[in-house]
């Protein structure tokens, strides 16, 4: 009788380098402190911050104060009492925030209604503030210090990663919350035009003073691309799948042959904004794929049953 093929052994999870992680962290950081003062610079702040953030029951406001909120938190969990070793990995960490979301929703709700009084050059200098306990809180300690968070105890590297990740996805969420406003409110006041073009005063009233895309550190948008792509690999381990996600990762994953040489039979590629999309659930695969944001080829590269990857 014979043997069943051995079962794919399960790919380690790739070393961040944890001087380059802290420069990205704070690159990124300095990304967002420069588009929340453009935001609260524009004439029509107000209105932009109360937008839909494209987060069920969230307004760009509640997605800003989570933002801050969790740059907030490493300096102030490195006050807390030391733990006696890290017990959580990232692959940990993505496993687990699946069922953290109720919490997550909850703290920022809490935090915005305060944060609703807060003129916008108050929330500025909030965003500085942090951003500067921030840089001061990791440049004191070491990357193995392990640090306390709302799961289990990580090391401080890996936490710094983490915050890289909510930083990403979160100016990505930001910059689509942004564009989708935009779009409405050019439909909306297009339609009242005559022969439905918006009038020139419609086009000035739009965010123009803010960037065309959000300006992520580059180093910071390859760290979320890597870490989403072995997480891919580790939950679903094996050779039969080759994703790429061009110019940051390319992984094996999936049961099944094992391609060797030559042009692998099933092959995923996407960009990287794209990637932590369907990473994290705002983008399904079948709309991914519609949308040609994704290309896939062969039998084996249907990677819906995998994604997303963290909740």
């Amino acid at each position: 009788m014979p043997s069943r093929p051995p079962r794919p052994s399960r790919p380690r999870l790739r070393r961040f380098d944890p001087a380059r992680s802290a420069r990205a962290l704070l690159a990124e950081a300095d990304a967002w402190v420069e588009v929340v003062r453009r935001l609260a610079d524009h004439h029509r702040a107000a209105e932009l911050l109360d937008a839909p953030s494209g987060l069920t029951g969230w307004r760009i406001r509640d997605l800003l104060a989570h933002v801050v909120m969790g740059m907030e938190e490493v300096p102030a969990r490195l006050a807390e009492p030391r733990p006696e070793r890290a017990e959580m990995d990232l692959l940990g960490w993505i496993g687990a925030t699946a069922g953290a979301a109720a919490t997550v929703d909850e703290l920022a709700r809490a935090d915005a209604e305060t944060a609703a009084a807060t003129p916008p050059g108050a929330l500025v200098e909030r965003f500085r503030a942090a951003r500067q306990r921030l840089a001061e809180a990791v440049a004191a300690e070491p990357a193995e210090r392990p640090v306390p968070t709302r799961y289990a105890p990580m090391s401080l590297g890996d936490r710094v990663v983490t915050r890289i990740v909510e930083l990403v996805v979160h100016g990505d969420d930001l910059q689509r919350a942004l564009a989708a406003h935009s779009e409405r409110q050019s439909e909306g006041e297009g339609r009242e035009a005559p022969h439905g073009a918006p009038p020139p005063q419609a086009v000035a009233a739009l965010p123009a003073a803010l960037p065309a895309e959000f300006p992520h550190d580059r180093q910071a948008l390859a760290t979320v691309v890597r870490l989403f792509a072995d997480a891919l690999a580790a939950s679903a381990p094996g050779g039969a799948v080759e994703v790429r996600v061009p110019p940051f990762a390319v992984v094996q994953c999936v049961e099944g042959p094992r391609h060797t040489r030559g042009t692998p039979p099933n092959v995923v590629e996407t960009d990287p904004l794209t990637w932590l999309r369907l990473a994290t659930g705002r983008t399904r695969w079948v709309e991914a794929v519609g949308a040609a944001a994704v290309t896939a080829s062969g039998e084996r590269s249907d990677l819906a049953p995998h994604l997303p990857l963290m909740g």
